[in-house]
């Protein structure tokens, strides 16, 4: 009967020990997937459509200090699109690049959400997934289309004359005014990296 209780006992040793083995190996394997999620990763989770239809808004502080809550619509490589949340309900238009953003501000709900590979997976696809912040100024250029440019130490208003690999050609005019030259005030070569917002 002793026997018995003894391989008894050495056998819940045994699943005790493979249990925890088997936890450990489950929860490395976590840190290593949360260890390569980026920002941008966190924010297309955070960013799917909930069960009520609704796109969630993003709290962000910028760069310089400005905070900002955008719905978001479109993730590029560097950048997303979507629209500005404020006080006044207009909603405007806007492209913030990721290297602008200095921080998410997140509730406690939010923060298993933002670290949910499933819930980006359909997003992640699309064409404009694979587009650089360039390639959406250009866009902007084309269309020559008046836009409002947040820099550091600077915010503008005008029409981008073009864009180059890492910088764009910014004619600075009065809002509500078209871009003539005889309305331009001065031409700015703007470097692409130190843009914190664009609203259109």
């Amino acid at each position: 009967m002793r026997w018995d209780d003894l391989f008894d006992d050495l056998e819940s040793q045994l699943e005790r020990e493979l249990s925890a083995e088997e936890v450990d190996l489950l929860a490395e394997e976590e840190r290593l997937r949360v260890a390569r999620l980026s920002v941008r990763d966190r924010l297309l989770s955070l960013s799917v459509t909930g069960t009520d239809g609704e796109t969630p808004e993003l709290r962000l502080i910028l760069c310089d200090g400005t905070r900002l809550s955008v719905t978001p619509s479109t993730f590029g490589r560097d950048w997303f699109s979507g629209e500005v949340v404020d006080e006044s309900g207009k909603r405007p238009g806007c492209v913030v690049p990721l290297d602008a953003v200095d921080a998410v501000l997140l509730a406690r709900v939010d923060i298993p959400r933002s670290i949910d590979s499933a819930r980006r997976s359909e997003t992640q696809e699309s064409l404009s997934a694979r587009l650089g912040l360039a390639f959406v100024l250009r866009d902007l250029c084309r269309r020559r289309a008046a836009i409002d440019l947040q820099l550091p130490n600077a915010r503008l208003h005008g029409t981008i004359d073009r864009v180059g690999r890492d910088h764009l050609d910014l004619a600075v005019h009065e809002r509500g005014r078209p871009r003539r030259d005889s309305e331009v005030s001065e031409y700015r070569l703007v470097r692409i990296a130190h843009i914190l917002l664009v609203r259109t």
